[in-house]
């Protein structure tokens, strides 16, 4: 799965303190993703959403290495140099927003591995795409937005011309399509669930609607 594994995420360590440059570094190669979904009037600002919030988060690590070398350490830092306009504010809105792209993307994955799909139509993806939606980021959007994003599961590609976008254009079967998407998924997983656990355990975590 050339998009996917080109640039792999580093092991979620026992103490699950994420590095911030390479976790940046892995996570910048992913906005194309949406790219293969086709529709740009809806994925092109979720490419866009997710490519700035990189930019944000990787600015306030350029500042000070030292002080940013982890996830953690930017929560930490930012909420005691904010006071109340934290979280809502710096690198931790960015890692925020960042993360719930980064569901949607291995949400709609996993459910394609998992073999999750219309029975009736096998080789669309819009069973997956709106379990996706639903899970990562549907309560955090408005109705227009919700209503844009429901209507654009008709125009997403096949899951077949998904899996040959996902390969750079290489035809590959299926099965070992599916095998390097579990790949990723294996290692990118943990390391989000642990950046999900972290804003629950410092209550950083906010439920406005964009």
């Amino acid at each position: 799965m050339a998009l996917l594994l080109e640039h792999e995420f580093k092991p979620l360590p026992a103490d699950k303190q994420i590095e911030t440059l390479p976790f940046l570094e892995a996570v910048a190669h992913l906005p194309p993703f949406f790219d293969c979904l086709g529709t740009p009037i809806v994925y092109s600002p979720v490419k866009a959403d997710l490519t700035g919030n990189i930019k944000k988060i990787r600015a306030v690590y350029d500042s000070d290495p030292t002080k940013f070398k982890t996830l953690q350490n930017i929560l930490e830092v930012e909420k005691e140099l904010h006071g109340s306009a934290w979280p809502k504010t710096g690198a931790t809105l960015a890692l925020m927003w960042l993360k719930r792209g980064l569901k949607f993307i291995l949400v709609l994955l996993q459910s394609i591995s998992d073999g999750e799909r219309d029975e009736e139509h096998p080789n669309l993806i819009r069973v997956n795409a709106m379990k996706a939606y639903e899970i990562a980021l549907k309560k955090y959007h408005g109705w227009m937005l919700q209503k844009l994003f429901t209507g654009s599961v008709y125009a997403l590609p096949y899951k077949s011309d998904l899996l040959k976008a996902l390969e750079k254009g290489k035809e590959v079967k299926e099965e070992e399509s599916i095998e390097k998407i579990h790949q990723f998924l294996t290692r990118v997983t943990p390391i989000l669930d642990a950046i999900y656990e972290m804003y629950t355990k410092m209550n950083a975590e906010l439920s406005y609607k964009a």
